[in-house]
C-alpha cells in the first residue's frame, strides 16, 4: 500500500518545488506587508506627526529630541516632532510599491516639516534616520520609475535635507574636527555640552553627508564627515583597533574596550559601504586593516568578544544584538562562510528566547541581568537577507519565516508592534521604534520578494535607506581591482593579482573558488603567522587561517595551528 501510494504521488500532477517556493514566498511577503501597514497605519492614526508610536497606549513620543527644559505635555504648539516614523517609512513605501502614499507623505513633509526648532538632538541618530531618510526619498522621488501620480516634486526633500545638514555643521567646530554628539537644531552647540561621543557617532556620517554633497554640490558636508573619519582613524592603536568612546575636544579615548557591537558597529559598516558608494580606495584600505584586526583580536570561533584596543586582550565575553549586522558586512566582502557561522549562532540565541536579547553573556550562556530587552531590532533580519542573496539557500527563508512568526506572536498588539522589555518573560514595553518600519519590515519583505531591487544597484545605509551606486559619484571607477585591495598568489615563479572581495568568495576553499587560470584565490581574512616556519611563543605570534577565517593558536610544542578546533 505504501509502495503504491508513493508511486501515485510521483506520477500524479503535483505542484513543483519551485512553484511551492514561489507560493510560500508570496504568502510570507504578504504577511510582512500586513505587518508594515499594521505598524504604519497605527502610527498615522495615533502618533503622527510626532516622532514615534506608543502602541500599547496608542499615544506618541518625540524620542529623537530633547526640548530644553520643556516637558512633553508643555510642548510649544509649533513643535509636533519631526514626523520621524513617516520620514523613516518613505523608502519602505516605495519598496512595497505604494507610490500614492509615498507622494502624499512627501507633499505633507514639503509643506509642514521644519527644523528651525529649539530642540537638542543626537547628531548620529538624526543623521542616519532623518537626513538619510530625506536624501534617500529624494533620490527615489526623482527616479523615473517612481514618478508621482499627481502633483509636482521640485526637490523639496533635498531642500529640507540641505537645511538639516547645515544645522549639523556647527557640531564639527572642535579642535579635533570630531563632532559633538548633541546639538541644538536652532542654536547649535549649547554651553557646557558634553564632549563625549562614540566611535560610531563620529565615524558613521560619511554616507548620508557625502550623498548630500554629491546631490547639492556643497562639499562642506562630505568634507566635515571625511575630516572626522580621518581624525578617528588616526586615533587607532598599533593593532589597528579603536575604542568605544572618546572626547571630541581633547581627542583622547575614554573607553578603550570595544568590539563590533554598540558604539562601534556602523563605523566598520560605513568604511566598506563608502568604498562601494564613492569608489575611494582609502576607504577600502581602512576597512581591510580594521577587518583583519577584528578577525585577529575579537573573533573566537564563530563568536566575537570585546577586547582592549591597546593590547588586544579580551575584556568582555558577550553577544550584543547590534553585532548581528556583522554577517551582512561579511557578505559584502565575500566572507560568506564566516558570515554563515556567526549568523547561525545569533539565530540559535533567537530560537532560545523567541527574540534576540540586547546582551547575552557568552561565558555563562545567560541573558545580561539588566539588558534583557528587544526593541524590534532589524540586524538579524538584515544579515539573513544578505546571506540569502549571496547563497540562495532556502534555509535563510526559513529563518526569516521564524523571525516573522516570532514578531507576530510576541510583539504584535492592537495598536502596532511593541518592544520587548524582558525576553525571559516576554513582558512588553510601550514603544514602536521607527527603525521597525525603516529596516526590520523592509529586510524581511525583501527576503521574500526582492523584485523591487531587480535591475538596480543600491547599498543600504545603517538605517536601511537605499542609496544608488552611481559611476558619477565615484572619483575614479576602477576597471576591476587596484593594487591596494589585492591578494598576491604564486603562479609558478610569478605573482598574479586577485581579489577575494571582488570574487565574492571567502574562505578560499569554499566551493574551491579559483582564478581564470585555475589558481585558488586567497581569503580576504587571512593574517599570516609571524614566522614563516610557523614557530611561536604565544598566541600573538599566530594569525588568522586562510581557509576558514579562524584564529590560530600556539601549541605547547611551539607551533601555530587550529589547535582549539581539533
Amino acid at each position: 500500500m505504501i509502495r503504491w501510494l508513493i508511486v501515485f504521488l510521483l506520477l500524479s500532477p503535483t505542484t513543483s518545488m519551485s512553484e511551492l517556493s514561489a507560493k510560500r514566498r508570496r504568502r510570507m511577503s504578504d504577511k510582512v506587508r500586513k505587518m508594515f501597514y499594521h505598524a504604519y497605519d497605527n502610527y498615522m492614526t495615533y502618533a503622527f506627526p510626532h516622532d514615534e508610536l506608543k502602541p500599547m497606549t496608542k499615544s506618541f513620543t518625540n524620542s529623537l529630541s530633547e526640548l530644553g527644559n520643556l516637558k512633553l505635555e508643555n510642548l510649544p504648539r509649533e513643535y509636533n516632532g519631526t514626523a520621524l516614523t513617516l520620514v523613516e517609512s518613505l523608502s519602505s513605501l516605495v519598496i512595497l510599491g505604494n507610490n500614492t502614499e509615498f507622494e502624499k507623505a512627501v507633499m505633507w513633509l514639503s509643506v509642514n516639516l521644519s527644523f528651525d526648532v529649539d530642540a537638542r538632538i543626537n547628531l548620529f541618530e538624526c543623521n542616519i534616520r532623518l537626513l538619510g531618510g530625506l536624501v534617500s526619498a529624494h533620490i527615489l522621488a526623482t527616479d523615473s520609475t517612481n514618478r508621482f501620480i499627481q502633483g509636482t516634486y521640485n526637490n523639496q526633500l533635498l531642500v529640507l535635507a540641505q537645511d538639516l545638514g547645515q544645522r549639523f555643521l556647527p557640531a564639527f567646530n572642535t579642535p579635533t574636527g570630531l563632532p559633538y554628539a548633541w546639538i541644538n537644531l536652532k542654536y547649535g552647540v549649547m554651553e557646557n555640552e558634553t564632549t563625549e561621543t562614540s566611535t560610531s557617532g563620529c565615524g558613521s556620517l560619511i554616507l548620508e553627508m557625502g550623498a548630500l554633497s554629491r546631490l547639492t554640490g556643497d562639499a562642506r558636508f562630505e568634507h566635515a564627515a571625511l575630516n572626522a573619519l580621518h581624525k578617528l582613524w588616526g586615533m587607532r592603536s598599533s593593532l589597528n583597533l579603536l575604542g568605544t568612546t572618546l572626547d571630541v575636544v581633547t581627542g583622547e579615548w575614554i573607553e578603550y574596550s570595544s568590539g563590533i557591537g554598540a558604539g562601534v558597529d556602523s563605523f566598520y559598516e560605513y568604511l566598506i559601504k563608502a568604498h562601494i558608494l564613492f569608489g575611494k580606495e582609502e576607504f577600502w584600505r581602512m576597512f581591510q586593516s580594521a577587518y583583519l584586526a577584528v578577525q585577529k583580536y575579537f573573533r573566537y570561533g564563530s563568536w566575537y568578544h570585546e577586547a582592549d584596543m591597546r593590547t588586544g586582550r579580551a575584556t568582555y565575553w558577550q553577544l550584543t544584538s547590534l553585532q548581528a549586522f556583522w554577517p551582512g558586512v561579511q557578505v559584502l566582502v565575500g566572507d560568506v562562510a564566516a558570515a554563515n557561522l556567526t549568523h547561525r549562532e545569533f539565530f540559535y540565541v533567537w530560537k532560545k528566547f523567541g527574540v534576540l536579547p540586547e546582551r547575552y553573556l557568552l561565558d555563562h550562556q545567560i541573558v545580561h541581568p539588566t539588558e534583557k530587552y528587544y526593541p524590534l531590532r532589524p540586524e538579524l533580519a538584515e544579515s539573513t537577507y544578505y546571506l540569502y542573496q549571496a547563497t540562495k539557500d532556502p534555509w535563510y527563508m526559513e529563518v526569516g519565516e521564524a523571525i516573522v512568526n516570532s514578531l507576530n506572536l510576541h510583539t504584535k498588539v492592537e495598536g502596532g508592534f511593541a518592544s520587548v522589555r524582558d525576553v525571559t518573560t516576554m513582558q512588553l514595553e510601550d514603544h514602536q521604534h521607527s527603525f521597525f518600519l525603516a529596516e526590520t519590515c523592509k529586510y524581511l519583505y525583501l527576503l521574500f520578494d526582492d523584485s523591487p531591487l531587480v535591475g538596480r544597484n543600491y547599498i543600504f545605509t545603517t538605517e536601511g535607506h537605499p542609496l544608488p551606486v552611481l559611476s558619477d559619484w565615484h572619483e575614479r571607477l576602477p576597471d576591476t581591482y587596484t593594487p591596494h585591495n589585492l591578494t598576491s598568489i604564486k603562479i609558478n615563479t610569478q605573482k598574479k593579482q586577485a581579489s577575494a572581495m571582488s570574487m565574492q568568495v571567502c574562505p578560499a576553499n569554499l566551493l574551491n573558488p579559483r582564478h581564470d587560470d585555475g589558481q585558488e584565490i586567497e581569503s580576504v581574512c587571512h593574517v599570516p603567522d609571524t614566522r614563516d616556519d610557523h614557530r611561536c611563543l604565544t598566541d600573538d605570534d599566530c594569525g588568522i587561517d586562510s581557509t576558514n577565517c579562524r584564529r590560530r593558536s600556539c601549541s605547547s610544542a611551539g607551533y601555530c595551528g587550529l589547535w582549539l578546533f581539533i
